[in-house]
């Protein structure tokens, strides 16, 4: 799975990437060293292609009675989102694009887990395919989205045994968004190729939602 990842990104880094222009500047740009659930983080959608929105992490299905749902739906499975009833409307009309520099996750060592931060091999921008729904009640409106995820590639076997959905190209994250045949969408829904990532161990600080600063990026 991936349940927590990091965003401090420039707008030049972002605009280069991206093949676009953001209304934004560098000192209004939101980072987070430790994004977690339930928190709101920066996505592009088919909606709004050439926008930035911050929408909470953890998919809200519109037709769900408890908004505290989507802090148990954080990540999507490629292999059943097409069915699942949360997600298969959200897969086929609302994808997006999940913005960060890097995600964490913990390898387990019998009783152990060791946190490491995993990054794209060459610094690029990390862009993970994403769906979204918008859910109103109780008098608010509320956009979330979810991480698609995928089995691992072979840097993350050691690892974990799941990863984000990894869009590495601008023809890849431009199909993602625009993509409407069910067919060709699932085609993407692949285990990321090898050698887009590298990785390093960090300290257990980051396990703390608590702790949110640049030092969660030094490696041990």
């Amino acid at each position: 799975m991936c349940g927590r990842y990091s965003f401090s990104t420039s707008k030049a880094k972002l605009e280069a990437e991206l093949g676009t222009t953001l209304e934004i500047e560098d000192d209004e740009l939101q980072y987070n060293y430790n994004i977690a659930p339930t928190q709101r983080a920066y996505i592009v959608s088919n909606q709004a292609p050439g926008a930035l929105q911050l929408f909470q992490w953890g998919l809200i299905p519109s037709w769900s009675k408890d908004p505290k749902m989507g802090g148990k739906m954080i990540n999507a499975r490629a292999e059943t989102v097409l069915e699942k009833p949360a997600f298969r409307n959200a897969i086929r009309q609302r994808r997006c694009l999940v913005l960060a520099d890097s995600f964490y996750e913990w390898k387990k060592e019998g009783k152990d887990k060791t946190p490491f931060r995993i990054l794209p091999a060459q610094g690029e921008l990390l862009v993970m395919g994403g769906i979204w729904e918008t859910w109103r009640g109780e008098g608010k409106v509320i956009h979330s989205f979810s991480i698609i995820t995928t089995g691992p590639n072979a840097e993350m076997m050691p690892i974990h045994d799941r990863m984000p959905l990894v869009l590495p190209d601008r023809e890849s994250r431009q199909l993602w968004l625009e993509e409407r045949n069910p067919a060709l969408i699932e085609e993407m829904l692949h285990v990321p190729a090898d050698g887009l990532l590298k990785m390093y161990q960090v300290s257990d600080t980051v396990n703390s939602v608590r702790n949110n600063g640049e030092e969660l990026h030094e490696g041990l």
